[in-house]
């Protein structure tokens, strides 16, 4: 085969490639749109929220970088800030486990998706604060001292 032929089949390649790349690129960018049409509506029919734009709406429209929308440093410090005095869903857990069920729990807690207590009972099995027998949960007793090992 000559390097003419070579060549020319290289071309062949990098066009077809390109226009697979030119195909996504329009694929996700009508997905993209749909999305932020979707995030517009949303925005408009949800209860006191705020319009929030998406990062790469941001970025697009003011060539700035997008900024993290993680937890600012001022709410990881102070998490009551906001809040009433209710007791947080942990907090919770941990007074009504005293030999009962997780489904007992679940139920205890009005308002509150299953899930979410679920979630919150294996947070607090891992780190000791609760464990489970026969099928029921018990709050572990913190005493605030450790003992000292038997020798």
């Amino acid at each position: 085969m000559s390097t003419l032929d070579e060549i020319t089949e290289e071309k062949q390649r990098v066009s077809e490639a390109l226009a697979r790349v030119d195909a996504q690129r329009e694929k996700l960018t009508s997905q993209l749109n749909e999305l932020e049409a979707t995030e517009r509506v949303l925005a408009r029919y949800s209860k006191g929220a705020s319009t929030r734009r998406t990062s790469s709406a941001k970025a697009s429209n003011t060539g700035a970088p997008a900024r993290s929308r993680g937890r600012t440093r001022g709410m990881a410090a102070n998490p009551a800030a906001g809040r009433g005095t209710s007791p947080s869903l942990g907090d919770q857990i941990l007074a009504l486990a005293n030999g009962k069920t997780q489904q007992e729990i679940a139920t205890a807690c009005e308002g509150v998706r299953a899930n979410h207590v679920a979630i919150a009972i294996s947070r607090h099995k891992r780190a000791g604060r609760i464990e489970e027998r026969d099928g029921k949960l018990y709050a572990m007793q913190s005493s605030g001292q450790t003992q000292p090992a038997a020798v």
